[in-house]
C-alpha cells in the first residue's frame, strides 16, 4: 500500500491549522450558522468533516450523525469521483439537516452528501465547511483560502506504537 500524497501548489501556501485555531472556527462557524438557520440534526461527512461536525452539533445542542462519503474508503484505493458509503442517516428526515464537512473544494462530496439526504427525506439541507478552497460556494464557511490545509487529527498516524509525520504531509509540515 502506497501513500496518499496531498498535492501542494507552494505559491498558495499552506495553512497548518492547531487545535485551538480548529477550536476558535468551530465556534465561528457555530455562531454563523445559528444567526440564519436552525437545523434539527447536524450531519458530519466522515472522515474529516465528523469533528468539526461533532463540534458544531454540541455548541448548537443538537442531535449529530455522520455519513461516510469519500474518494478512498480504504488508502490503497482512490476514486476520482466521490461516493456515499453505507447510508444517509434516517433520522434526516423530515428534519432540517446542516451538513458539515471539513473543506471544499470542487463541491462533489457536498452535493453528493446533500442528494443522499434528501433521498432520504430531510426536510431541507444546508451546507457547511471551515474551510472553502475553491470555487464551490456552501450555505456556510468559517475560512476561504487557496491554501494546502493540514488539518491538526490529520497531521500524525501511529506508525509502530509512536507518532509520526503523516506521509501524505511529508515535506509540507
Amino acid at each position: 500500500m502506497s501513500p496518499r500524497r496531498v498535492a501542494v501548489d507552494r505559491s498558495k501556501g499552506v495553512l497548518d491549522v492547531e487545535w485551538p485555531f480548529f477550536g476558535e472556527l468551530s465556534r465561528a462557524l457555530a455562531l454563523r450558522v445559528a444567526r440564519d438557520y436552525d437545523p434539527e440534526v447536524v450531519v458530519g461527512v466522515a472522515h474529516a468533516g465528523v469533528i468539526p461536525g461533532a463540534v458544531i452539533a454540541a455548541i448548537l445542542d443538537r442531535e449529530f450523525h455522520s455519513m461516510l462519503v469519500s474518494r478512498r474508503y480504504r488508502r490503497e484505493t482512490v476514486r476520482e469521483t466521490p461516493a456515499v458509503f453505507g447510508q444517509a442517516p434516517a433520522e434526516a428526515r423530515g428534519k432540517r439537516v446542516l451538513l458539515v464537512d471539513e473543506t471544499c473544494d470542487t463541491g462533489d462530496t457536498l452535493r453528493l452528501a446533500r442528494s443522499a439526504l434528501v433521498n432520504v427525506g430531510a426536510a431541507e439541507v444546508r451546507t457547511a465547511v471551515g474551510f472553502r478552497t475553491g470555487p464551490y460556494e456552501p450555505d456556510f464557511h468559517a475560512l476561504a483560502t487557496e491554501s494546502t490545509i493540514v488539518l491538526p487529527w490529520d497531521r500524525e498516524i501511529l506508525v509502530n506504537g509512536e507518532l509520526v509525520t503523516n506521509p501524505a504531509y511529508e515535506g509540507i509540515v
